[in-house]
């Protein structure tokens, strides 16, 4: 018997977007200066100084934030006839490439190479280059946000850890800033949350719909 799936448009994900975004602004207040404050770069250091056998185990999570795997995401949906999935994760890719050249544009912050210097630099990241906000958080964080609905309760946080995963990664090899993937995980999120909105997502029980 072939079940009905039900959709709807959550105020959870109006929220989640307006959270994200001002995530967003107030790390770009910090950042705004090109420099990384002390504590910062206390975090920053805490993680880049973590042991190189690390490197071979988190570099799978470093392809995750890939663009390509934005396409890999909604193709896979579609083989599964989760056409509004599908939909929402070409939203999120090209959504990630809009909000973060908009946020580059106002927010100009060097890579950690440049900004802090005397830095580990893992694999082939690069040493210069406008680095806030991180757009392998945006296109991570963003398509958690957009699967995350069409998992079962009990798996739902595994997406998150990839999330995080690729996070601490993108600041271990030196590639990113800590509040460059704290803004690029918030930019990711309003991203996410508003390709939600547009679609719609199935049903949950415990979800306050919008309409």
């Amino acid at each position: 018997m072939h079940r009905t799936v039900t959709y709807t448009r959550r105020r959870a994900d109006a929220v989640l977007a307006a959270v994200g975004l001002a995530v967003v602004l107030a790390a770009a207040l910090v950042a705004r200066s090109g420099t990384v404050p002390g504590p910062e770069e206390w975090v920053f250091r805490r993680l880049n100084e973590l042991p190189g056998w690390l490197y071979p185990i988190g570099w799978p999570f470093m392809q995750l934030g890939n663009l390509a795997f934005g396409g890999v995401v909604a193709l896979v949906a579609a083989g599964f006839r989760r056409w509004r999935l599908a939909g929402a994760a070409i939203i999120v890719t090209i959504g990630k490439l809009a909000a973060e050249r908009a946020v580059k544009s106002v927010v100009h912050r060097q890579r950690p190479w440049t900004s802090i210097g005397d830095i580990t630099a893992r694999g082939d990241v690069p040493h210069h280059g406008w680095s806030f906000p991180s757009g392998h958080a945006v296109l991570l964080a963003g398509l958690a946000t957009v699967v995350v609905p069409y998992l079962p309760r009990r798996v739902r946080w595994i997406p998150w850890v990839l999330v995080a995963a690729n996070a601490v990664m993108r600041v271990y090899v030196g590639a990113h800033n800590p509040l460059d993937v704290v803004a690029g995980t918030g930019l990711g999120l309003t991203v996410g949350a508003l390709a939600n909105l547009v679609v719609a997502v199935p049903v949950d029980r415990a979800d306050d719909p919008v309409t």
